[in-house]
């Protein structure tokens, strides 16, 4: 044991420049992974039209396809497979629409309404876009329910 009383007793320091250093640090990396949402969004006021409801619904063809690959055309069944049957039955259909409408009437070039099941084949749905172009009809659209399911 050492009992010198000529020594003296070390006074303990903090070193704080690791300290500040590592809070630099902190600091560098919350400022750079910050995100600034308020200069990345866009402020934008939608322009507003008042305009009146359309008269004439147009003719709509509602095409099915299920899971198995059959497709049907305004809940009618059709046998047809290829792009070409479809185009043919998608014509029959129009043409039928427009037998039961009055003659004076002219209807506007029909919508086809894509009703794909979910667990649908994607080349069965390709097939009915492929018919419904070589058919000439220019607007088509896909129908999707909400997945709340509502």
């Amino acid at each position: 044991m050492n009992f010198r009383k000529g020594r003296g007793r070390e006074d303990l320091e903090i070193n704080l420049i690791p300290f500040i250093d590592v809070l630099l640090v902190i600091v560098i990396f919350l400022m750079v992974t910050t995100t600034y949402s308020k200069f990345t969004a866009l402020q934008i006021t939608l322009p507003t039209a008042d305009a009146e409801k359309a008269l004439e619904q147009p003719f709509e063809l509602n095409v099915a396809v299920d899971a198995q690959g059959h497709y049907a055309i305004n809940n009618v069944q059709i046998a047809a497979r290829d792009v070409n049957g479809i185009a043919r039955e998608l014509q029959n259909a129009v043409k039928a629409n427009e037998a039961n409408v009055a003659a004076g009437t002219a209807k506007a070039d029909p919508v086809v309404i894509i009703n794909a099941d979910a667990l649908a084949a994607h080349q069965t749905v390709i097939n009915v876009l492929e018919a419904a172009r070589s058919a000439g009809f220019a607007r088509v659209t896909f129908a999707a329910q909400s997945s709340s399911g509502k």
